[in-house]
């Protein structure tokens, strides 16, 4: 889960500068910072997320490095040993 730092009383008072009242700056306020946090955890990647996908990676290289052994051995056995 990321955390974000967002200036909820700043941005109260900006409203509160072009005319909201205090309630609707402050519920405004908070509605964003719950927007922002929701974006951010579901669009961003944590360090846990690309740790992860770096040993999917790795996996998947010794994955395809057997599989081209395998296959070139074949084709050795296949054309040089017959």
């Amino acid at each position: 889960m990321s955390t974000i730092t967002f200036d909820t009383l700043a941005y109260a008072k900006r409203l509160k500068g072009v005319g909201f009242t205090e309630e609707q700056a402050e519920a405004q306020a908070e509605a964003q910072k719950e927007m922002l946090s929701e974006v951010l955890d579901t669009t961003l990647a944590t360090k846990s997320d690309i740790n992860r996908l770096e040993k999917q990676i790795i996996v998947l290289k010794w994955m395809m490095g057997l599989m081209l052994t395998g296959v070139v051995s074949l084709i050795m056995k296949a054309f040089f040993i017959s």
